[in-house]
């Protein structure tokens, strides 16, 4: 993984969406602990693209369902907007409350 962000770095950086798709077939051949999850996609795509220069937020956010069940979910934005999420997705992160931003965004002055 160190040695793709690397490349990134020193070479052109690959389209977003293709980095984001081999992000994708490389975390689904995982297994045991480091299977795919939303979490572990958000983290590295954040890693790669911000290393690559890309303006991206990492966001958590977390909501409870009918039953009071606790869910979490991680997901970008670019410019304020969802990036790189499924259709499926961003139709449920209207749901979550966001409970961390990276970066943070800047305090405002009062």
């Amino acid at each position: 993984m160190l040695a793709v962000a690397a490349h990134i770095r020193m070479s052109r950086a690959p389209d977003d969406l293709v980095a984001a798709r081999w992000v994708d077939g490389f975390l689904s051949r995982l297994r045991g602990p480091w299977q795919f999850t939303c979490l572990r996609r958000a983290a590295v795509l954040y890693y790669l693209l911000r290393s690559a220069g890309r303006a991206v937020d990492l966001c958590i956010g977390v909501r409870r369902d009918e039953g009071g069940v606790l869910h979490a979910h991680a997901w970008l934005l670019r410019d304020g907007a969802l990036y790189l999420e499924s259709a499926r997705s961003s139709e449920r992160v209207a749901d979550f409350s966001v409970i961390a931003r990276f970066p943070q965004p800047a305090a405002r002055s009062a």
